[in-house]
């Protein structure tokens, strides 16, 4: 089931709870066409980005704070807010 925009969901990695919340069904349809090239293949660069901008409410994360969390931990990070969004 689609979830609809301002759905909120608390995720802990690592000991640290983020607050993810869903942009809407349109927003998040056009958040993923965003991060496709031209032909139509995912880039997680762009995806990520996104996902940082306009899922992962708080606390804020970005490609300066993603050092501090570490290469585990964001991963796992993505993966939750990606399935959040597409779940």
């Amino acid at each position: 089931m689609a979830r609809k925009s301002g759905t909120t969901e608390t995720v802990t990695v690592e000991g640290i709870d983020y607050t993810l919340q869903h942009p809407g069904v349109r927003a998040g349809v056009q958040l993923r066409d965003r991060t496709k090239d031209m032909h139509g293949n995912l880039v997680e660069e762009k995806l990520y980005s996104e996902l940082m901008k306009y899922v992962i409410v708080e606390p804020k994360v970005n490609w300066d704070t993603v050092e501090e969390i570490g290469n585990q931990a964001f991963t796992e990070l993505m993966k939750e807010a990606s399935t959040f969004l597409m779940g």
